[in-house]
């Protein structure tokens, strides 16, 4: 599990490195905070209280999490009821996953413009596939739902966008549900040029606004255009999922991801961070690799999302406007079985009891009494 204590974790590598980093970089404000919320989350710093038996009268701290949506040791029952509900939201049919990225010489102009070049990724995401099933489709409105990305397994900076799309939308006049096959969504070098024009079209528009600042060096967005139209630009589009069971997997490993997981740090000695990473080139065979720590807390920090930014979106029938009308016409044209959310209305154990199949309140030490929270004297919480 996720927020399993590992015997290494990324706020220890944070915490023993925090002299020596925040003296060498300046942070943004939310990286700051991120930084600050993973050394203490879980320790005395946030407060906590005692459980104690009622049976046994074995007495345990509990800590505070810090909940900040960058920390490794947060967010799972938020992630498991988020993935529930928008399960139960998609359509019953096969989904492909399409993944959009940029290459990188937009890298820089991307990092120092975060907010709107993400958001403007996003959006030319949602615009290619859409456009494209259209034409493809003759008038097909297609739904989806889109994740951002920023980094690669060794942490590097690489902005992607990650989306689900059922195979299927609705006709023009929305009395059909059009199915686009099980084996083949849209040609893949068509979304590659479209999605490269519509993204240099959106960049080129911000900059003549002033809405995105170019980098050092540059005083256009022309340069950088022409060089985008020399480069190959990467649609990815896997074959669909099979069932809604690999569909949850994929979501709950996707949505609510950082950067790194702990259960990835391997160790931490003499100032080097090994870590584990997946090498697709070699059939996804695990690896591992060795950075220095103060390298390894930058590459992390460069993935903090600005403050408020949401990497989360949805697109055609699955939009947020479209859903109370669109979604239910999908539900009724398909007439298939459904997936039933099952944590809806659940409070946070229940979601831990359904998940895990453990109760985080039974004693550990006699396994008959109930853990029962009490004030925590201050001697406990040092």
């Amino acid at each position: 599990m996720e927020n399993k204590k590992q015997n290494i974790e990324l706020a220890d590598v944070f915490s023993q490195h925090a002299t020596t980093f925040l003296s060498a970089h300046t942070l943004s404000s939310t990286q700051q905070k991120a930084f600050e919320d993973i050394v203490k989350c879980r320790t005395s710093e946030l407060g906590g209280h005692v459980e104690k038996c009622n049976h046994c009268g074995y007495i345990r701290q509990s800590y505070n999490s810090c909940r900040n949506r960058h920390c490794p040791k947060c967010q799972f029952v938020k992630k498991e009821q988020w993935v529930d509900k928008l399960v139960a939201n998609l359509p019953p049919v096969k989904h492909f996953h399409v993944v959009f990225t940029i290459p990188a010489l937009l890298h820089k102009l991307f990092y120092i413009n975060q907010a709107k070049a993400y958001s403007l990724l996003m959006q030319a995401a949602g615009q290619t596939l859409t456009q494209c099933a259209k034409k493809q489709y003759s008038g097909i409105q297609i739904g989806a739902v889109s994740i951002l990305h920023t980094w690669g397994q060794t942490l590097v900076y690489h902005p992607h966008v990650h989306m689900i799309v059922p195979a299927g939308g609705l006709s023009e006049d929305q009395t059909e549900w059009i199915s686009t096959g099980n084996k083949f969504f849209l040609p893949v070098k068509v979304l590659s040029q479209v999605f490269r024009g519509i993204m240099c079209r959106m960049i080129e528009n911000s900059c003549s606004v002033n809405e995105i600042k170019m980098p050092e060096g540059l005083t256009d967005f022309r340069t950088l255009k022409s060089q985008c139209y020399l480069k190959k630009w990467v649609v990815y589009c896997e074959k669909p999922f099979s069932n809604s069971d690999r569909l949850i997997h994929y979501l709950g490993n996707y949505t609510h991801r950082v950067a790194i997981s702990n259960n990835r740090i391997v160790s931490h000695e003499n100032d080097v961070v090994r870590f584990s990473i997946k090498d697709y080139k070699a059939a996804g065979m695990r690896k591992h690799i060795d950075l220095d720590a103060n390298e390894f807390i930058r590459r992390f920090l460069q993935h903090v999302l600005p403050g408020g930014f949401c990497k989360i979106r949805y697109f055609g029938f699955l939009a947020l406007r479209n859903m109370n009308e669109s979604l239910g016409i999908c539900f009724e044209l398909i007439a298939a079985a459904s997936y039933l959310p099952s944590l809806s209305g659940l409070c946070a154990l229940d979601v831990w009891r359904t998940i895990t199949g453990r109760d985080p309140i039974k004693c550990p030490k006699c396994a008959v009494g109930i853990l029962q929270s009490h004030s925590a004297p201050p001697l406990l919480i040092t």
